[in-house]
């Protein structure tokens, strides 16, 4: 768990936000992941943002 840290996922379509974790020895990259945006009603990419 100390190299878990909390980030920032924002929704492509909308404002929504969603706060998650990811382990940054294991995914150096920024996440992107299709989650529901309950603004619009429907799946969106959500991106990984500065916090």
């Amino acid at each position: 768990m100390s190299q878990d840290r909390l980030l920032k996922l924002r929704s492509t379509k909308s404002t929504h936000v969603i706060w998650t974790r990811k382990n940054k020895k294991k995914v150096e990259r920024k996440i992107e992941l299709v989650k529901y945006d309950p603004t619009l009603r429907k799946r969106v990419p959500y991106k990984e943002v500065k916090k």
